[in-house]
């Protein structure tokens, strides 16, 4: 062997090469989105707990009849009160911003109803209004106004338990008011002829709250109005209201056509505007608008215990994609009980729309009941309340907003 070992050659090794800038920054960028990802779902989760924890939660519908087939009923009732959950008044600086008077004034009528059917196929959802004034039978209290469902049951639970001897100003209306939605809820579940799987109660301030929530909430007028009532004083055309403006606009039926109707339809253009801001305002993904959201239904909202309120907000970001379809339920004519104006409506004839629109998840009892009649109703052919484009018999159907449009009302 040589004494000078033969040298083993190795490949040299090659310099390494720095990895490409793009290559850098695509995995800085790939971090970031797991990390934002992370604390998107952290605060996904504390916002729900913060809202479960602390919205109004009602027992109202425990052991309720459900809707099948995967289809959810969501009844919104809108108070007419002028307190706040515990029964306080409002102060007054925020009755001067509602333009509506006395907290003593208004009680406890359910003056916006409407029935939001969500289909379990995903579907275009739809949204019936309930005229404040039809004249229904209510559990327990006879024919009256639909309206006044919740306060004649608030008024009878608190005078039981006065009767025993409860003196607690909170509890008389902590127990009445759920007295009230039992009884609200089963007013309207008999009168259409469905369930109601979950609702949700807002007070007079919540359409203000919800509106300086959302940074204003955009509207459409055919023509220019002003009523000294409600404080409404608007020109004609497309306009973004703020709260004030918003519960003057949802609460003007002086100077309008169709009164207390034009006033419903009122109501489904505000929903369909603030519908279309949330989604316009990237309201769901960005969390200091939500959380104002979150504050506002903390401040103005009870739901029922047990509402997978988080669900509902992933499928409310669809809903206001434009994907609701509004209608005023029909009246037959207009009459007279105990000196009050009354809708004169057909039970039966209601009961056959809502089935007919939103199919089979429809409970069997919707073919039960018979016509409601009137005291002091004007003889003649029945005929549903005018409205544009709606014809005698039919429904009233406002316009349904779309991804792009506000439906214009009076």
């Amino acid at each position: 062997m040589s004494a000078h070992r033969r040298k083993t050659s190795h490949p040299a090794r090659r310099p390494r090469r720095p990895r490409p800038r793009r290559f850098r920054i695509a995995r800085t960028l790939l971090v970031a989105v797991c990390a934002l990802a992370v604390m998107a779902a952290a605060g996904a989760w504390y916002v729900y707990r913060d809202l479960a924890g602390s919205i109004g939660s009602s027992k109202a519908l425990e052991g309720a009849e459900k809707s099948k087939y995967g289809d959810t009923n969501i009844l919104l009732m809108g108070l007419d009160s002028r307190r706040d959950q515990n029964g306080e008044k409002l102060p007054e600086e925020v009755l001067d911003k509602l333009h509506a008077g006395s907290s003593d004034i208004g009680g406890y009528n359910a003056n916006t109803l409407i029935l939001l059917h969500v289909p379990g196929d995903g579907s275009r959802a739809k949204a019936f209004s309930v005229p404040r004034d039809d004249f229904v039978d209510i559990p327990g209290h006879g024919k009256d106004k639909i309206k006044k469902a919740y306060g004649l049951a608030k008024a009878e639970e608190e005078e039981r338990l006065s009767a025993q001897g409860v003196k607690d100003r909170r509890r008389l209306e902590r127990e009445g008011r759920e007295a009230g939605r039992k009884v609200q809820i089963e007013t309207v579940r008999n009168f259409l002829g469905v369930p109601v799987d979950h609702f949700a109660e807002l007070n007079l301030a919540g359409f203000y709250h919800l509106a300086q929530a959302l940074d204003g909430v955009p509207v459409c007028l055919k023509k220019p109005v002003r009523d000294k009532y409600s404080g409404a004083d608007f020109p004609a055309g497309r306009q973004s209201l703020n709260g004030q403006q918003s519960l003057a606009f949802v609460r003007q039926r002086h100077g309008l056509d169709m009164g207390d109707l034009d006033r419903t339809r009122r109501q489904q253009a505000f929903l369909a505007g603030a519908a279309q801001k949330l989604n316009s305002a990237g309201t769901f993904t960005d969390p200091a608008k939500l959380m104002k959201l979150v504050d506002t239904a903390k401040q103005d909202v009870v739901t029922d215990a047990g509402w997978d309120l988080m669900s509902f907000v992933k499928q409310a970001k669809n809903l206001s994609g434009g994907k609701v379809a509004f209608t005023t339920l029909p009246v037959e004519r207009f009459g007279r009980n105990h000196g009050e104006d009354i809708n004169v409506v057909d039970d039966m004839k209601i009961k056959r729309l809502i089935a007919e629109q939103i199919g089979p998840g429809a409970s069997a009892s919707a073919a039960a009941p018979s016509p409601s009649g009137a005291p002091g109703a004007p003889p003649g052919p029945a005929a549903a309340a005018p409205s544009a484009g709606a014809g005698a018999g039919g429904s009233a159907a406002a316009p349904s907003i779309d991804g792009g449009g506000i439906p214009c009302v009076d």
